[in-house]
């Protein structure tokens, strides 16, 4: 059996308005990967994710790089969270 994981993402930079969070969503559903996508009023953007461990290192990495390909993160905060038992991959 597969080791499942919940992660709680932060990036900031130039991160909404660049299609983000739909290219985040397309690598989630890709990876097989559930949760949510939201923008902030800080100009950040949240992601709670959670899936197979090999894939959600795969899918922060992605993350990390900007899935979007006109947008950059410049930092990021990634935490460690309960699982919550999403069924899909949601923008918010």
């Amino acid at each position: 059996m597969q080791v499942q994981v919940g992660y709680r993402i932060q990036v900031w930079g130039r991160v909404q308005g660049v299609g983000f969070r739909y290219q985040t969503q397309q690598l989630a559903r890709e990876l097989g990967i559930t949760g949510f996508v939201v923008n902030k009023i800080d100009g950040s953007v949240l992601i709670e994710a959670e899936g197979v461990a090999t894939n959600i290192i795969k899918f922060i990495n992605a993350v990390k790089a900007s899935p979007s390909p006109f947008g950059e993160v410049m930092r990021s905060q990634i935490d460690k969270i309960d699982m919550v038992g999403y069924q899909t991959f949601e923008i918010r």
